[in-house]
Order: structure tokens, then C-alpha cells, then sequence
């Protein structure tokens, strides 16, 4: 009798324990990092010269990691390239790889730093993290080697992987994330033979990764989300930006909200590339964003988050816009490209309105009143319903409110930074052939628009307020997964 009530009291007693170290919310960093790259070459350095360079990168990483484990983060994302740059041939990158081992092997490189060869990154790594008592996210190059058995395997006799590796605040090994859509030029690194669904849990919610070009992909992106329902993505990227649709906090912040999970987007940070847009971003709203082309410093950003964030109503995409009576607008309509997409346009001439706008199989319908309208500034009403095709092939539907770069129309969705009319209020919707819609709202200057507006279950993306500065884009981006492999044409 006492042996059971004893057992019984250490069942309960393991329960709270469990339950006391389960965190409703915890403290996320991203760091945007000034990375130091390597001279331009394409002959191959020593290993000494590339852990020399990597160190550097280090360095500055460990910089940002101490900082935000003394503001009491809980884990730190690191960007993608973020610790040797870019610019390799296979050759030149390989002194600069290492063996990355299936976590599975319950490895902390910091107490036992030779068991898989030379690590010395995934040792200093490993230090960071236990020394800290914080999670870390990085990204690495990962070497396998392979024969003649495998009719997949290259020339040379080796895999090199694009590789996110997070280490425990205990400095284990805990996640390893090969790339899985590499960016055009990546030809230094193989796509793994199938795509990787990686996932870790933690006291403060559960944990997917995948490294920034994948994030246009369904997988393993969505199937993260959809099939293994973690809580928050880990997003290490070197992300160019693009206007009007992908700029990298406009973009990432709308996927946050579209798949209704927290993500941690860390950028580099090298404004001569474009390259420049990191945050922390929940499901309702964007926690905290860093975009900044002038200065060449890195950005450490903290936000708390919940652990298991509120899972937002499932929203019929097409469900108010097919409620609305397409008026023709006749000759009025003109087309232009938009990131080499060709859109659909209908010019807004009125200073408040309700149009239409048609191609294809998408209608976007707007409703909006503008404070005033300024003749020395023209906004637009787009639909594309298309297969984009540079840069990456994937099947897009979108619908969009923009501000044209001039007066003149064929500069609709040429890239714009700055406007200065400011909208009173906007609804936009669209009939959308997926459930994968991202709503992007983008202000003058690149600035996001925290708790200005929210998407209604029959699928209207409305502002709540009048937007706190003018607007730039009012978006519902579109991806048809399934036909991305339609022909072109179709």
C-alpha cells in the first residue's frame, strides 16, 4: 500500500514538474549579421585560412548570442551564409565544409569535440550555446562523402550540403536541415534526393527549420506546418529583396500569418545586395523588424512570443469576392509586369471607389478610400494568375493594391521605396483557386503596419485602422503548389 501511494506520489510529483517547465512564452532573438566574406577567388584556401575567415564570422556571432542570452532569449537565429558568405565553386567552398552527423548520434561537440573528425564551427558552436544556456541557429556546409554505387553521386565523390544545424542551451545537436530549393548560383551545393522535415521539440514549443528560397515551396515549408503543426519556423536566409511583392519582412511576416505560426527570420546584412529585412513575427502580427540600407552594422533583435501561439480561424479565400458583381471596366484596363509577371491592371482615378479587375480564373476586388487624391502619385488595382517562371518556377494568383514608381502606367509594379498618399481605409479580396494566401501590407520607407489589419474568415484583407503612413502595398499573394509543374503557357 505504501509502495503504491509512493508511486503515485512520484507520478504527480513528475507531472508538475513537467508541466512547470513547460513555457507559455518565451523570448526569440534573431541577429541580421554584416558578414565578412572571404576574398574573391576561385582557387581553393587551406582549412587554416578558411576557419581564419569563419572565426571572424564567429566572432560577431558570439557578440550577438552573449547579448541576447543576458536579455534572457531562449534561442537565437543566425542568417544563412552567415559564417563564410557566398561566392564558391565547388572546389573553393570545400576547405570550408565540414561532417555534419544525423543528430540522432547525441553528440555535444563542446565536451567531446573529435569524436566525428575536424569540427572545429560545430565545436565553437556547440560552446556558445552551453556556455550561454541558449539555443543556436546557424548555418553551415555539410560534406558527405559517396562512390560509384550511388548513380546520383557527383564527379568529385562527395555531397556538400546548404545545412542549418541548432544546438541546445546544453550545446547538443539537436537539428540538421539540408536545403532543399537552392537559389539560382548555388551550384557549390547538392539538394538533398528527398525533402527534409525537420523538427525538434523544446520545453517552449515545438520547432521546424528550412533556409530562405524554400520558403516559395511547399516542401518541406507548408508540410511543416499543415502535417507536423509545430509552433514557430526557424528561417535562416540571405534574402535579396525584391519590390512590390518580396521584400524579406513583408514577405516573411505574411507567411507567419498566412500559416498561422511564429517565424524567426534572420537576415544578412549587406545593402549593396539588396540584402537587408529580418524580424520576429506571430501569427496576428509582427513582434519586432529590422530593415535598414544605410548603415553597415548588424541588428540583434529579442521579442516574447507564445509557445503555442492561437491557430487563426481557416479563412475561404474565395468566398466574399465571388459574392461581388464584376463590373466591366471596358478599354480601361492596361497590362504591365510586375517581377516579369505580367499583370492585369485598373488605374484607381477616383479618390475613394469599388473595382474590379479579372485574369483568368482570379477576380480581385477592392474597396478603398484614399485621405486624398494627390495628382502627382498614381495607384493601381493588379491580378496575376500565372506561372512565374525566373528566378524559380512556382504557380502564382495574386491580387494587389500599388502605388506605380511615376505617373506614368507603365511604371506599374516597377520597384518603389516611398510614397506619400495615405489611405483612410482598404479591403481587399480575391477569388482564389488555393488556401495558401499571404496578406502583405507595406508602407512608405518599407515599414510594416503592426496591428493596422486583419483578414476576415470569407477571405477580405481590411485595414482596422487608417494605415500609420502611406502605402506602398495592400497584397494577397497566392501559391498554387499543385501546378507548379503545369507547362508553360497553360
Amino acid at each position: 500500500m505504501i509502495t503504491s501511494q509512493l508511486l503515485a506520489y512520484v507520478a504527480i510529483s513528475v507531472l508538475c514538474v513537467c508541466k512547470a517547465s513547460s513555457l507559455d512564452t518565451f523570448i526569440a532573438a534573431v541577429y541580421e549579421h554584416a558578414v565578412v566574406l572571404p576574398n574573391a577567388t576561385l582557387t581553393p584556401v587551406s582549412q587554416e585560412e578558411a576557419l581564419l575567415l569563419m572565426n571572424r564570422n564567429l566572432d560577431l556571432l558570439e557578440g550577438a548570442i552573449t547579448s541576447a542570452a543576458k536579455q534572457g532569449a531562449h534561442i537565437i537565429v543566425t542568417p544563412e551564409d552567415g559564417i563564410y558568405g557566398w561566392n564558391f565553386s565547388r572546389d573553393s567552398l570545400y576547405p570550408y565544409l565540414e561532417d555534419i552527423p544525423d543528430p540522432q548520434v547525441n553528440w555535444i561537440p563542446c565536451n567531446n569535440p573529435n569524436r566525428f573528425g575536424h569540427t572545429p564551427v560545430q565545436d565553437r558552436l556547440s560552446c556558445l550555446a552551453k556556455d550561454n544556456s541558449i539555443y543556436v541557429v546557424a548555418n553551415i556546409g555539410d560534406k558527405k562523402p559517396c562512390n560509384a554505387s550511388d548513380p546520383q553521386c557527383p564527379p568529385d565523390g562527395r555531397y556538400q550540403y546548404n545545412t542549418d544545424v541548432v544546438f541546445d542551451s546544453e550545446g547538443k545537436l539537436v537539428a540538421r536541415y539540408h536545403k532543399q530549393n537552392l537559389f539560382l548560383g548555388e551550384d557549390q551545393f547538392n539538394a538533398p534526393k528527398e525533402p527534409e522535415v525537420v523538427t525538434f521539440n523544446t520545453t517552449f514549443g515545438s520547432f521546424g527549420i528550412f533556409t530562405c528560397f524554400d520558403i516559395l515551396f511547399h516542401d518541406p515549408a507548408v508540410t511543416l506546418v499543415t502535417d507536423f503543426h509545430v509552433d514557430t519556423i526557424l528561417f535562416p536566409t540571405a534574402w535579396m529583396n525584391v519590390l512590390p511583392h518580396l521584400s524579406a519582412i513583408e514577405f516573411h511576416s505574411a507567411w507567419a500569418m498566412g500559416m498561422g505560426v511564429n517565424f524567426l527570420a534572420s537576415n544578412i546584412h549587406y545593402p549593396s545586395n539588396r540584402m537587408t529585412g529580418s524580424g520576429i513575427y506571430a501569427p496576428d502580427s509582427p513582434r519586432a523588424f529590422h530593415y535598414d540600407m544605410k548603415t553597415e552594422e548588424g541588428k540583434l533583435l529579442l521579442s516574447q512570443l507564445d509557445s503555442h501561439p492561437h491557430r487563426p480561424a481557416v479563412v475561404n479565400w474565395t468566398s466574399y469576392a465571388s459574392s461581388v458583381e464584376a463590373l466591366s471596366m471596358g478599354n480601361q484596363e492596361f497590362k504591365n509586369t510586375v517581377f516579369f509577371d505580367e499583370f492585369t491592371f485598373f488605374e484607381l482615378t477616383e479618390v475613394t471607389g469599388n473595382y474590379t479587375v479579372c485574369q483568368k480564373d482570379l477576380c480581385c476586388h477592392l474597396s478603398y478610400k484614399m485621405s486624398e487624391k494627390r495628382a502627382d502619385e498614381v495607384y493601381a488595382l493588379g491580378a496575376f494568375d500565372g506561372l512565374h517562371t525566373v528566378e524559380g518556377s512556382y504557380y502564382l494568383q495574386v491580387c494587389t493594391l500599388l502605388k506605380c514608381k511615376t505617373t506614368d502606367l507603365h511604371t506599374c509594379g516597377d520597384s518603389v521605396e516611398t510614397a506619400s498618399t495615405r489611405f483612410d481605409m482598404f479591403s481587399l479580396s480575391g477569388t482564389f483557386g488555393t488556401q495558401h494566401v499571404f496578406p502583405e501590407v507595406l508602407l512608405s520607407e518599407i515599414q510594416l503596419a503592426p496591428g493596422e489589419f486583419q483578414v476576415s474568415s470569407d477571405g477580405r484583407l481590411f485595414s482596422l485602422t487608417p494605415p500609420s503612413g502611406p502605402v506602398l502595398t495592400v497584397t494577397l499573394y497566392g501559391r498554387l503548389y499543385e501546378k507548379d509543374r503545369d507547362r508553360l503557357g497553360d
